[in-house]
């Protein structure tokens, strides 16, 4: 089974999304059978790399709201980050682009480390208020999953894995995908949001029954034509 997943580092309900995923996934009985594979979407592509404004005066500016409306539905959402053992540290987020660390990911794939750095990357810009969006911050966590500093910050200087990141959000244009995160369980079965990962378990196993029964109905196709 496969399941992909968008998302954004910056994304506060994809972290939780996260938490809640790893936990229905522990619940779901074929877990070891289920691939799981990160897709870019970055929410603020225009985003500075870095900028003087804290959290509330940059996302407030954005989107037209109140510093004071945004901190107080900040508060909401460190309750509910509270609940799935995450520390949010709004106060001292910086703010970041994430195409570099989205390109990062895709380097870590190539050594097995993806879903290792997906974790610290969330944590460093929830929790730790690092500066994801320069390469410094980056290359320092790629080192810390394992990965080789020289080659990771090569890698950030160029524009490598830059197309796989942009292909990633033209997938989720075509699917129709407008916010994260956004499960896709083997290209049929979504789920869209922080779904409470009871919800997630449910569609796991749902998902699993189908594809058995497609692949039963298949090989009594197949025996029925005399082949087996």
């Amino acid at each position: 089974m496969k399941v992909e997943i968008w998302s954004d580092i910056m994304c506060p309900f994809c972290y939780i999304g996260k938490r809640r995923f790893e936990a229905a996934l522990q619940e779901f009985a074929h877990r070891d059978q289920v691939e799981v594979i990160h897709r870019s979407f970055e929410l603020d592509p225009t985003s500075p790399l870095q900028t003087d404004k804290n959290y509330f005066e940059y996302t407030a500016a954005k989107y037209g709201i109140s510093a004071e409306t945004l901190a107080k539905q900040s508060r909401s959402v460190t309750e509910r980050a509270k609940q799935e053992g995450l520390i949010f540290n709004y106060n001292t987020v910086k703010n970041a682009n994430t195409h570099d660390a989205h390109r990062l990911l895709y380097f870590a794939r190539e050594f097995g480390k993806e879903q290792e750095l997906l974790e610290l990357l969330y944590k460093a810009y929830f929790t730790e208020s690092l500066p994801i969006g320069q390469h410094e911050s980056l290359v320092s966590l790629a080192e810390q999953v394992g990965l080789d500093r020289q080659q990771a910050s090569a890698m950030l200087d160029g524009t490598q894995n830059g197309e796989a990141v942009r292909n990633d959000q033209l997938l989720a244009a075509r699917l129709g995908i407008q916010g994260v995160p956004y499960f896709l369980i083997d290209g049929r079965h979504a789920i869209s949001g922080a779904q409470p990962a009871s919800t997630m378990t449910q569609v796991l196993d749902s998902a699993w029954k189908e594809a058995k029964a497609s692949q039963n109905q298949l090989d009594s196709d197949i025996c029925d034509g005399g082949i087996c």
